[in-house]
């Protein structure tokens, strides 16, 4: 039994996992992982696991809610694939230039947005993600994060907001992913952000007033065996593991973490197929109307080439349709 054709269901490879493929055991170097951690599908994930604003929503629901623009350091842009939630980020400048304070770059930068508490509005957050290969470096790594932050704050001016209206500052997270973390450590996450303590009475503010900055260190302790713990950083194990084979990975991220990896293109296909079943018809209805205008004209005694000439066509076409 043969199903028609547009009933055949075609795969097209997603942009995640094209991007998975290329990378095979070099995932975690600095030209893939910035690229894979740049999905819409992959932010969409750290953003629920990580930041509190979106603890209770889906990832579809995030996924709608990242900007389209979102920029990864040094890496040539490239479109993602056709559906929104597995296109590549392409915006804000990952270069911050002040004068006075140097030149910094970010791996990725982006905007995300989340629905209003007493209105229907939704809330802008600015989100800068890095990656660490090591977790011990020269420095702490929150304090630089801290100092990643403070300049996401401070660039807002004259673009967020103006003059004294500070009531526009939009709260940055800069998040932090450290891979191949200390055993001593292992998976772990943690935030340092903004709190308010009241020393002596009480001073009523609201908490988005203050809680602007927000800095969170995701440690991976993703050994051979040590897929980890707790839905994000059995993600991000898996996802960045340099042990397991690209297909194995690809199974894991469908079965446990629903990524998607193929897209159906049968809805296009059959809308190619039925245009190209439209034209045939429209042929056949058009080739019977000029055999029965040809036949018509002999009946009444015109010539082969008489005929050619009326209907447009050659006199062995008139003589194939005659003799039929």
């Amino acid at each position: 039994v043969f199903l028609p054709i547009w009933e055949v269901k075609m795969k097209q490879r997603t942009w995640i996992s094209e991007e998975l493929k290329a990378a095979r055991i070099k995932v975690q170097y600095d030209e893939h992982v910035k690229r894979i951690l740049g999905s819409r599908q992959v932010l969409a994930r750290i953003l629920k696991g990580a930041a509190a604003e979106y603890e209770g929503y889906s990832v579809e629901e995030i996924v709608s809610w990242i900007d389209t623009d979102i920029e990864i350091a040094r890496t040539p842009l490239r479109p993602g694939g056709k559906g929104k939630e597995d296109s590549l980020i392409t915006g804000d400048n990952t270069e911050s230039k002040i004068p006075g304070e140097g030149c910094i770059t970010y791996d990725i930068r982006f905007r995300a947005w989340i629905p209003g508490d007493e209105d229907p509005s939704m809330i802008k957050l600015l989100i800068n993600i890095e990656a660490q290969k090591s977790f011990y470096l020269k420095y702490r790594i929150v304090t630089r994060g801290i100092f990643y932050g403070a300049r996401m704050i401070s660039e807002q001016m004259d673009r967020e907001f103006t003059a004294s209206d500070y009531n526009g500052l939009k709260k940055v997270y800069s998040i932090w992913i450290c891979m191949n973390a200390p055993k001593k450590i292992g998976n772990a996450m943690t935030e340092y952000r903004i709190t308010k303590r009241d020393i002596i009475g009480r001073m009523p503010e609201r908490k988005a007033s203050y809680d602007k900055l927000s800095v969170v260190i995701i440690c991976l302790y993703g050994g051979k065996n040590k897929i980890g713990s707790g839905d994000l950083h059995g993600f991000l194990n898996t996802l960045l593991s340099s042990y397991l084979e690209v297909e194995a990975k690809e199974k894991i991220l469908v079965q446990k973490y629903g990524m998607d990896m193929e897209r159906e293109m049968g809805e296009e296909l059959k809308e190619m197929c039925n245009l190209s079943e439209a034209i045939e018809e429209q042929g056949i209805e058009q080739g019977l109307l000029l055999a029965k205008k040809i036949i018509t004209l002999a009946k009444e005694g015109r010539s082969e080439g008489e005929i050619a000439e009326i209907c447009g066509i050659t006199v062995d076409k008139v003589r194939e349709i005659t003799e039929d």
